[in-house]
């Protein structure tokens, strides 16, 4: 390996890690204010912002990715309102649920959380998965964007605040809240890896949607651990005092099973890219 391509490899890794140098501050910064000012998380205004931001730029990035496609104008269309459509009505279903306090624990027979939190995944993973018109989009759209987009799992840093205020118990926010953080701020700095083409950011982007995967599932299955019913085997000492409740329960109920869908995506497209490599 020559100088240059040895300067040429580690660039991207550098740019990287210097993205963390306005990243975590920011995040930093969120977390004191959300800590000081508790009517700001309370509010709802972050799940809103987040949200509808997420929501545009998944249309975008889908349209724009289609573009690159040879398909005809029609089925680019059929294919964006088919992907649009049913997540949108998603999101309006789960957000209204929560908002009429429906995740609350008692408001219905039946718990209601796990169900928005499996059943997405079980009925969009093989859809996802096994879409030809998908994994078309897929090759053409850059694979930094399924990862970079997830920059916004440093809004997880709520748990962390909520373990600090003494009202979410830390056995399940600790790892969940820094689990999600660590995952957001990672982002953009392996997407910058993975932009370089080289092996070592593939493989840097692979293990970052692993460990992102990983992060749900000990907060998944921590949080049902605790929560009150015929699940729970802990009894923390302090009751988780936002569970169920909006806007909080809109990451569980939302957040986790489309980021969990959209890790699946990534590992799709990095695995395609690999065989075209």
């Amino acid at each position: 390996m020559t100088a240059a391509t040895l300067h040429t490899n580690t660039v991207p890794t550098r740019q990287g890690w210097r993205a963390l140098l306005w990243i975590a501050p920011l995040t930093a910064l969120w977390i004191a204010l959300n800590y000081s000012f508790p009517i700001v998380a309370a509010s709802g205004v972050q799940t809103v912002g987040v949200r509808v931001f997420i929501h545009m730029m998944l249309a975008l990035g889908l349209w724009l990715g289609l573009e690159q496609t040879d398909l005809t104008p029609s089925q680019r269309r059929s294919v964006w309102l088919a992907v649009l459509i049913p997540y949108t009505l998603w999101l309006a279903v789960v957000w209204s649920a929560a908002i009429a306090g429906m995740f609350r624990l008692g408001a219905s027979p039946v718990p209601l959380l796990p169900i928005a939190i499996f059943l997405p995944v079980i009925v969009g993973m093989p859809i996802l998965l096994r879409s030809k018109r998908l994994g078309q989009v897929l090759d053409a759209m850059p694979p930094t964007w399924l990862i970079a987009l997830q920059l916004h799992r440093v809004f997880g840093s709520v748990f962390l605040v909520g373990w600090a205020r003494g009202v979410i118990p830390g056995v399940f926010a600790l790892p969940a809240g820094i689990g999600d953080v660590t995952t957001g701020l990672l982002a953009v700095p392996v997407a910058i890896a993975l932009a370089s083409g080289t092996l070592e950011g593939r493989r840097a982007a692979i293990l970052w949607n692993v460990f992102g995967l990983l992060d749900f599932a000990v907060a998944v299955g921590i949080g049902l651990a605790i929560t009150p019913g015929p699940l729970q085997l802990i009894a923390p000492s302090i009751p988780n005092a936002t569970g169920g409740l909006y806007p909080n329960v809109m990451i569980p109920a939302f957040a986790v099973p489309s980021s969990i869908l959209l890790h699946a995506l990534s590992l799709r497209q990095l695995r395609r890219r690999g065989k075209a490599g």
